[in-house]
């Protein structure tokens, strides 16, 4: 008292199974995959079906945690890059502020030390025109001259 299943069912199960045979027949004769099967590797499979499933059902399964892990190794690596070149660019401008610093000093000792020398220059040579500058006889004390040309002449006798 079994219910029979109606005909379009039947033909979509047929319909399924002739799909499935041509991809398995198109899987087979990849040349990879015949290349594989003609390995001594390939070969053992073929002979050991348990072995081959326990193989498959391996690589199925352990390809969520390798890729996991393979995720996992390379946002590491961009994290520590990224952190690298944060640090480095910390370094860098720290050591371009530095930089500035010393050269803001560098330049406000250089104006000073030029502006000391300026100074310098002018008193000394202001000191110098002043002590070695030629007077004229006017401006000097008549009682002096007069004392010194009696001692010239003094002298212009002898």
């Amino acid at each position: 008292m079994a219910k029979e299943e109606p005909p379009s069912t039947s033909r979509d199960l047929q319909e399924l199974q002739r799909k499935l045979s041509l991809l398995i027949k198109s899987f087979q004769n990849n040349s990879k995959v015949v290349a594989f099967m003609k390995s001594p590797v390939g070969q053992y499979l073929d002979r050991h079906p348990f072995l081959a499933l326990a193989v498959l059902v391996f690589v199925a399964m352990s390809a969520i945690p390798v890729g996991f892990f393979l995720l996992f190794v390379v946002l590491t690596s961009l994290l520590a890059l990224v952190g690298v070149v944060l640090l480095e660019g910390l370094v860098i401008s720290v050591g371009g502020l530095t930089l500035l610093c010393v050269l803001c000093g560098v330049g406000f000792v250089s104006l000073t030390l030029s502006g000391m020398i300026l100074v310098t220059y002018m008193v000394t040579s202001s000191f110098i025109s002043y002590w070695f500058s030629p007077r004229p006889l006017t401006q000097q004390n008549p009682s002096v001259i007069c004392q010194l040309s009696t001692d010239l002449e003094g002298l212009h006798q002898e």
